[in-house]
Parts: structure tokens; C-alpha cells; sequence
């Protein structure tokens, strides 16, 4: 006859309990064989802190200098620096340009932006060939495009010979070399590159939107323009608010195509924030005043960012 020996009661709570245990046990173990994951972030965490923010604190403490960059005793002077931006006018002068030169600037790719995103989203032959024409420009070097422009707005450029061969000979004038006209060039020449991205947004964005929403509105009878400012506009607010931000930061650190077609003048009529920088810290060999001016600059393009991506989030809150 086979005995058996007792089997012993075993408590429900004392064996979940060793459960649980072994399981912790068991996760502890595995979390110590992953590898952490601060290795992983190191680099890009050395690069932003130790190169980046380094710089930023370093150009600080240069603004308080009156360097020229090569002498090995700088002579600290405070805020004299900054003083001496505000009290001069070819800086206000630069934020005047600045601001005139986004606001004119942004309005016209995003309406030509938003016309050509329309217009290729219907049915047009060789599309694709246009979009390509469209968004040449934006991969073209100034370096590159500015002997071109110089030749074209010249005095003696093919812009005036256009000008007097269809009968408006009477409004030919040295484009590029008085004040009045210099700046209006170069916004058109940044409209000319720039377009390009403002349609490939615009037109990325379109495609995210509802074509029932579309197809309703045209049962219910509404026309092109109606379906453009009551459902295109507002669903494609998001790009906008991030074409603005993109746009005004382009605008305060705008350098090349006013260097490279104009060096910054006639008489400062193209001076920008960039070319004052640039003006002052390599030809002038003032570099503490230049980096004063790079330190404003950071300080501007924070606050504009900050500022529309705000308006953007309370008018997006405010359409939901």
C-alpha cells in the first residue's frame, strides 16, 4: 500500500506574497541589465549645453567688453555697449527695416502661397511640373543668385530694358542704388525664394483636410471663395502660425541677400540686424558692440516665437 505524506496547508496571502516578491525580484534584475539611458542623450546633451549655451553665456559676457577681438586685455564697460545701440539710429533704423520687411514680406507668400496650393490641389495639367518651378527657388544659394539680381536691378539691367520695351520707360531708375527703392527690392527677391516653402506647407496641409467637409459645403452651394475663407483658411491655421514664427525669426537674422546685393546700403537703406552685427564685429573690429547686438537679436527672436505660438494656441482654442 503507497502513503503519501500530508499535504500542508499553505496560507492564499503568504503565497501571492512571494509572488509578488519574486516578481519585483524578477523585475529588478531585468531593469538592471537595460542599459540606462543617459549614454544615449549624452552627446546631443554636451553639444546643446556645452557648445551652444556656452556660446549664448559667452556673447554675453563679450557685450560688456570694448574688444576688437584680438587684443588679449578687453576693457570692461559695463552696459555702455547696449547704451550706445538705443542711442543709435542706424539700429533703429535696422528694426525699422526689420519689421517692414516681415510684415510685407510674410503677407505676400502667404497669399501667393495660399493661391498656388489652391490651384495646383485641382485639377491642372502637368502639376508636377509646376510645383517643381515653384520650389526651384528655394534651393538656389543667394551667393549664387546675387551677381544675378545686381545684373537685373542694375542701372543698365534687363529689369529697366523689360520696363522701357513695354512702354513704362518713364519709371526706369537705378533700382539697387537709392534708398527708396533698395529694400523693396530685396523683399521681392526673398518673396521670389521663399514662395516656394510656403506653397509646399500650404499645399501639405490642404491634403489634411476632410474632403467630405469640402463636398458638403459644395452640395450646400458655396463657391470657390467661400469654401477657401470658411474652411480651407481655417484649417490650415496651424501653418500659418508656423510660417509667421519662421518668417520673423528669418526676418531679424536676415543677412545674405542684403550683403550680397547691396552691402547693406545705399546710406544703411538695407541695414538689418545681421549685417550691423557683421558690420561691426569683422570690418570694424568692434566686437564687444556686435555682440550686444547678437544678444538683442536672441532676446527678439524668444519673445516673437513665444508670442505667436501663443496667439496661435488662443485662436486655435478659440475655433474649437
Amino acid at each position: 500500500m503507497v502513503t503519501t505524506e500530508p499535504l500542508t496547508d499553505v496560507d492564499p496571502a503568504t503565497a501571492t506574497g512571494g509572488t509578488v516578491a519574486a516578481a519585483r525580484r524578477g523585475r529588478k534584475g531585468r531593469r538592471a541589465l537595460q542599459p540606462h539611458g543617459l549614454p544615449w542623450i549624452l552627446p546631443g546633451l554636451v553639444l546643446s549645453v556645452g557648445v551652444l549655451y556656452y556660446c549664448i553665456g559667452y556673447t554675453a559676457v563679450i557685450s560688456t567688453w570694448d574688444w576688437d577681438g584680438i587684443s588679449p586685455n578687453p576693457e570692461q564697460v559695463g552696459l555702455r555697449n547696449y547704451t550706445q545701440m538705443f542711442a543709435d539710429p542706424i539700429f533703429w533704423g535696422a528694426i525699422r527695416n526689420t519689421v517692414l520687411f516681415f510684415v510685407i514680406t510674410f503677407t505676400v507668400q502667404t497669399v501667393l502661397g495660399m493661391l498656388f496650393a489652391v490651384l495646383l490641389h485641382s485639377r491642372v495639367k502637368l502639376a508636377v511640373l509646376y510645383k517643381v518651378i515653384i520650389f526651384i527657388p528655394v534651393v538656389l544659394a543667394p551667393a549664387i543668385m546675387a551677381p544675378v539680381f545686381r545684373q537685373f536691378f542694375g542701372a543698365d539691367g534687363q529689369f529697366n530694358w523689360i520696363l522701357e520695351h513695354i512702354g513704362l520707360g518713364a519709371i526706369t531708375q537705378p533700382w539697387l542704388g537709392q534708398s527708396s527703392t533698395a529694400l523693396w527690392v530685396l523683399m521681392a527677391i526673398t518673396v521670389w525664394q521663399w514662395t516656394g516653402l510656403t506653397f509646399v506647407l500650404y499645399y501639405a496641409a490642404m491634403g489634411q483636410i476632410d474632403q467630405s467637409i469640402l463636398e458638403a459645403a459644395r452640395i450646400d452651394g458655396a463657391g470657390n471663395l467661400r469654401v477657401i475663407w470658411s474652411i480651407i483658411w481655417p484649417g490650415v491655421r496651424g501653418t500659418t502660425v508656423a510660417l509667421a514664427m519662421l518668417g520673423a525669426i528669418g526676418a531679424l537674422k536676415t543677412f545674405d541677400w542684403p550683403w550680397l546685393v547691396t552691402v547693406a546700403g545705399p546710406n544703411h537703406a538695407t541695414e538689418f540686424l545681421g549685417t550691423i552685427i557683421y558690420r561691426q564685429t569683422i570690418p570694424n573690429y568692434h566686437v564687444g558692440y556686435g555682440a550686444a547686438v547678437s544678444i538683442l537679436l536672441l532676446v527678439l527672436a524668444l519673445i516673437m516665437a513665444i508670442f505667436l505660438q501663443v496667439r496661435g494656441r488662443e485662436k486655435n482654442e478659440k475655433a474649437s
